[in-house]
């Protein structure tokens, strides 16, 4: 397994340009099950997860066709509706397969999906909306979806989970009639699914509101379509930047809310985004990370949820940087009660931090981290153990860098670029 050496101290800056959302492809290419043409796709980041699923839909018989961050997958040839087992395990999105497989090829089996330890990733909302499109649901050890007639539904979901709202989006486009999604999940990566299945012949409306209406279709077709920027991997850069004392300049992403639902948390820390004339936006370096109290001196908090609220996925990387601001704040993580865990290690490099209970922990800052060795135990905590060895006194070693890798394109390789001492051993 791969390591990360890093000298911490050094500041980063430059531009930096946001890759393609992880968390939008992943659903992409399992949307390409859903037509016999090509679908082709720009943008593409080079990571792990992206890797396995793209090894999913060729093991159902797809062609895949990759140059650097373009591919295009063909699936006229899919001749198989049984996922492999080993690779269902080595990824969570392997679960939104589902949808497309059951609505255009009949049937589906999978295996239970892989992907973080952050807590439990219940599948009852998948299962749910299935069902009421027409689709039977088996779920053993192994999951059967069989199609007994497609239909449009009403659908009221009992969660807006991410990934439950693209596998019934994505069934629900080939049922006859309307089907009405509510409680829908809105993130910036559902949308940008929802734009492409509408280039692919799909008729999606209301998109980017938690209430969507789908007009079943016959057929859809392929499209060609760019990746939106990956604002976990802004937020991730920029709070590298800042945590270090660098002025950092960034590509924005084309949806102006996705950078003020970042800047509404980070402002209560003194990170900003300020706009450029160019069109990108600034970070600066702060003269002093310092914590924004509430009206009337209170302390802070910082909390996660359903967009657009913060995203969960920078929780962990909120917390490194209150670590370096002056003042007391609470952290809140409502939807995933195994996130805070990697706070252990923070707390070895000696942040200043009191866990509340699974969900909630107390920073005060600023505190001096000193390097220690650590190992990434999700892709997010991972980030974050990058960012707090970069800020500490000292040399970091983090182990299971592939971890890291799952999320973020040559991390280690374009920190090089804006200033990190890091390297990779193997």
């Amino acid at each position: 397994m791969s390591r990360l050496v890093i000298e911490g101290g050094h500041r980063i800056g430059g531009s930096f340009a946001p890759l393609g959302n992880k968390n939008a492809v992943l659903p992409m290419i399992a949307a390409s099950l859903l037509t016999d043409e090509p679908l082709h796709l720009r943008n593409v980041p080079d990571i792990r997860d992206v890797a396995v699923m793209l090894e999913l839909v060729e093991s159902l018989g797809a062609e895949v066709h990759r140059n650097k961050r373009e591919v295009e997958i063909r699936a006229a040839g899919v001749r198989h509706t049984e996922v492999p087992e080993a690779l269902c395990r080595r990824v969570r999105t392997s679960i939104l397969l589902a949808g497309p497989l059951a609505a255009r090829h009949g049937e589906a089996t999978l295996f239970p999906p892989g992907g973080d330890v952050i807590g439990r990733r219940r599948l009852d909302t998948h299962f749910y909306g299935l069902r009421k499109l027409g689709i039977e649901v088996d779920a053993g050890e192994r999951y059967r979806f069989r199609n007994t007639g497609l239909r449009a539904a009403d659908l009221l979901l009992d969660e807006a989970s991410v990934t439950a709202t693209e596998n019934i989006v994505m069934a629900s486009v080939l049922a006859p009639g309307t089907t009405t999604l509510y409680n829908a999940a809105c993130e910036p990566h559902v949308q940008d699914l929802c734009r492409m299945l509408n280039k692919m012949g799909a008729r999606i409306s209301n998109i980017g509101a938690n209430r969507l209406t789908i007009e079943g279709v016959e057929a859809l077709h392929g499209a060609e379509h760019a990746i939106c920027p990956d604002h976990i991997e802004l937020g991730s850069f920029a709070a590298a930047a800042a945590i270090t004392g660098g002025t950092l300049d960034v590509t924005a992403p084309s949806d102006p809310v996705t950078l003020r639902v970042i800047q509404k948390s980070f402002d209560k820390l003194n990170l900003r985004f300020v706009p450029q004339q160019d069109g990108t936006v600034r970070v600066p370096a702060p003269e002093t990370l310092r914590v924004e109290h509430d009206y009337g001196n209170a302390i802070p908090k910082i909390e996660d949820g359903i967009w657009p609220a913060f995203p969960s996925d920078l929780m962990s990387v909120a917390i490194v940087l209150a670590t370096q601001a002056g003042g007391t704040i609470l952290f809140f993580e409502k939807l995933f009660e195994s996130r805070m865990y990697f706070i252990d290690h923070l707390l070895g490099m000696g942040a200043h931090i009191v866990q509340c209970d699974p969900h909630r922990v107390v920073v005060t800052g600023p505190a001096p981290l000193h390097g220690t060795r650590l190992t990434s135990p999700d892709i997010r905590a991972g980030m974050a153990m990058i960012i707090a060895a970069l800020c500490a006194q000292g040399t970091s070693v983090i182990e299971n860098a592939a971890m890291v890798d799952r999320g973020y394109e040559d991390v280690d390789g374009r920190l090089r670029s804006l200033g990190a001492v890091i390297e990779r051993e193997d």
